[in-house]
């Protein structure tokens, strides 16, 4: 059975993943086949459907339910959610089928930017290159439409080149004008020449010397992972219904049996075997491209070149809030980013060439070299420590050959649409700005080659969910009708827009004066723990993609990320019913997550691997000295039990879970105490910069310092003077 006609599949549902359906009647209709439960899940379904969200079970009824798919889609990340809703918005018949969470791939670790691409219009000049020049174009098209249908989440964002050669100003500028031109009226806002000394007003930071002025530009901004729940949402308005889908297997038999794997374990799902029909399958899958590919066709050639960008997060004030810069010069060529993101500082680089095609995991050569790149374009009063990298994390962006150009060896950084002798059909390549006409221009191949009943695309000025009814001002409404921090209802509406209503009505009381809602999960962050709540109704079934997806703590801050971890996990499993081993299971993959793939490795490799101690002489003796003052007994070693007399000798206080934490940070051999060699070592790190923010070494000198006051001497008066 080939493609073109129809796709059978088997699902076994009992492997952690997810499915989302679109384009059904009514749960109702399913009644007879599927018995009580379906039964009850349509009855409560049916008054809210347009509302809210089907749950993860009525989507598997509707899985196995209908008899024929329209379009069947596999991934879900920006360009597989956007043809879902695509399809779904001409009348089709889809299901969505994804291997983890929405977007849990690629698009979700990609630079936050909505952007046409200043390089390639670069290229398409120099060049004569039409085809880059088309791409330019048509991001640019899609960057204005990004904007207008996701307000609450985006805004333009201004950009700054700094100029160090006088030649390179006229340079840049008619390239920077050309920009804007391409942009036509859709230009956000027209570019501008900077002197030195406007330059180093608005970005303080930079380097002074041989600055000769800067050029600025526009782009976009958004914290681009939440569009594919968000798009699926905006789906189920238009009458399909999607719902939390992931593809657990994907294999094709014999290029004509589509296996997948859906569900979780603790479902009454689980175990249950059916069929799944297709006249179409869209394979989605970015960096998996060809391996989807080769098992329709295994003699198919490779048409995708992974191309891995590495990120990191900084401390916001290594940036201006409202200002990003571009360095399009760096020493091997490669362009860096270095924006202000979430009140942090995101850098990163883009188009390294990697053979990996799963998560790869940043190194410290790679965070390294971003640095050395800050380094070069900020000036020496600021000084750029390796321990300030709170967060970093790697992406791969699945670039492509077009099988069908003469030139096959060169890539192409726009997308690519290839349709199988079996009638399979591949999207590759693109960016996230432009995944709409991605979309638009698979299901019109799709439509083409299967000959289905659709109308035209209508994606164009539609507006995500949370969007319609989003104003600047909606989050006052957040403070006085809830009472929520301000910090935290700015938050809440240009994250969720007009739904962040929904997530302050779930909100827990604090007991506080004030705040009156809203508990965060951090101190330092304004996500609060109704968000988990929130989170689970769409679709999060994972503590990662809690703190991944549908909050940002983990690309903002490893350490934060694990302190909220034990708080989120619980939330989950009253959500979830997870049992206490489901809850054990979750934390230590978490964990792992945050430790691989998010750089917590590299970071904290910062002291495990300096074993070397560089301190002067009288360093050493002065930390010798505030060591020995909780190392009473000279064990050579400090525990908690000392820490905890010392404290409550300068009469401060910390619970003792928190002490545990700040002492495991430190203890190297994980013993459960922390050795003077290992106290030197991290004293050694934090005068280097390979350390900053150690909670124990704040601790210690606080209570030394505490400790020489209590301990002075008193002078008494000399009985009159004059």
């Amino acid at each position: 059975m080939a493609f073109r006609k129809a796709v059978k599949g088997t699902a076994v549902i009992g492997g952690g993943a997810i499915a989302t359906v679109f384009g059904l009647s009514q749960f109702s209709q399913h009644r007879n086949k599927h018995g009580a439960l379906v039964q009850v899940q349509a009855e409560e379904a049916v008054p809210v459907r347009k509302e809210h969200l089907p749950t993860r079970e009525q989507q598997l009824v509707a899985l196995q339910s209908c008899e024929e798919f329209d379009v069947l889609i596999i991934g879900g990340g920006a360009t597989g959610c956007g043809c879902a809703l695509d399809a779904a918005t001409r009348g089709l018949k889809t299901a969505l089928l994804e291997r983890d969470d929405f977007s849990s791939g690629t698009s979700s670790r990609s630079t936050k930017l909505i952007h046409g691409g200043v390089r390639y219009l670069q290229k398409a000049i120099m060049k004569l290159d039409l085809e880059q020049y088309r791409m330019v174009k048509e991001a640019l098209e899609e960057r204005a439409h990004l904007l207008q249908s996701a307000p609450h989440l985006s805004a333009a964002l201004p950009i700054m080149l700094p100029i160090y050669k006088w030649w390179q100003l006229p340079y840049y500028w008619i390239g920077i004008k050309l920009y804007d031109l391409v942009a036509g009226s859709q230009c956000l806002k027209s570019s501008y020449v900077l002197t030195k000394a406007r330059a180093l007003e608005l970005f303080p930071m930079l380097r002074r010397d041989k600055l000769v002025g800067a050029i600025v530009y526009y782009d976009g901004e958004w914290p681009l992972c939440l569009l594919c729940p968000w798009a699926l949402g905006l789906g189920w308005k238009h009458k399909w219904e999607p719902g939390d889908c992931t593809l657990g297997l994907c294999s094709l038999k014999d290029s004509a049996c589509l296996l997948v794997s859906l569900g979780d374990k603790s479902f009454s799902f689980a175990g249950k075997e059916f069929d799944v029909m297709a006249k179409c399958v869209i394979n989605a899958t970015g960096p998996f491209t060809d391996s989807v590919r080769k098992m329709d066709d295994q003699e198919v050639p490779n048409i995708c070149q992974p191309s891995a960008g590495v990120h990191i997060v900084m401390p916001g004030y290594y940036s201006p809030d409202n200002m990003g810069l571009l360095d399009p010069d760096t020493s091997d060529g490669r362009v860096i980013f270095f924006l202000p993101w979430e009140k942090m500082t995101i850098a990163g680089t883009t188009d390294s060439p990697t053979d990996v095609t799963a998560h790869p995991i940043p190194t410290e050569e790679d965070v390294n070299f971003i640095l050395s790149e800050v380094r070069n374009y900020l000036g020496p009063a600021v000084e750029v420590r390796r321990g300030d990298v709170l967060a970093a994390w790697s992406g791969i962006r699945p670039l492509v050959t077009n099988p069908d150009s003469k030139d096959t060896q060169s890539l192409s950084r726009n997308h690519v649409v290839t349709i199988s002798d079996s009638g399979l059909i591949t999207i590759a390549g693109g960016k996230w700005t432009t995944y709409r006409a991605m979309a638009r221009d698979t299901i019109d191949a799709a439509v083409r080659e299967h000959s289905l009943q659709a109308g035209s695309c209508r994606t164009m000025g539609l507006q995500l969910e949370g969007a319609k009814d989003w104003s600047p001002t909606l989050y006052i409404r957040l403070v006085q009708d809830y009472g929520l921090e301000s910090e935290v209802a700015q938050h809440l509406a240009t994250t969720y827009g007009d739904k962040a209503f929904e997530v302050a009505k779930i909100a827990q009381v604090t007991g506080k004066r004030w705040p009156v809602v809203g508990k965060r999960l951090v101190s330092e962050f304004p996500y609060i723990e109704a968000e988990v709540v929130y989170g689970v109704k769409e679709y999060a079934r994972t503590a990662v993609d809690i703190i991944s997806r549908r909050t940002r703590l983990a690309f903002l801050n490893v350490q934060a990320a694990e302190e909220a971890l034990p708080r989120i996990v619980d939330i989950m499993a009253k959500e979830l019913n997870w049992c206490e081993q489901k809850k054990k299971e979750q934390l230590e993959t978490a964990k792992t997550f945050l430790y691989y793939e998010m750089g917590y490795k590299v970071k904290t490799d910062q002291l495990t691997d300096s074993s070397e101690i560089s301190l002067a002489p009288s360093d050493i003796e002065r930390y010798k000295k505030r060591f020995h003052m909780f190392d009473k007994d000279k064990k050579g070693f400090i525990t908690i039990l000392d820490v905890q007399r010392v404290l409550r000798s300068v009469s401060m206080q910390i619970d003792e879970n928190t002490l545990h934490e700040i002492l495991n940070e430190v203890d190297l051999n994980k013993n459960g105490q922390v050795e003077l060699n290992e106290f030197l070592q991290l004293m050694s790190a934090i005068q280097k910069g390979r350390v900053s923010g150690s909670r124990l070494a704040v601790l210690m000198k606080s209570a030394e310092e505490n400790l020489r006051r209590r301990q002075a001497i008193p002078v008494d008066r000399s009985g009159g003077g004059l």
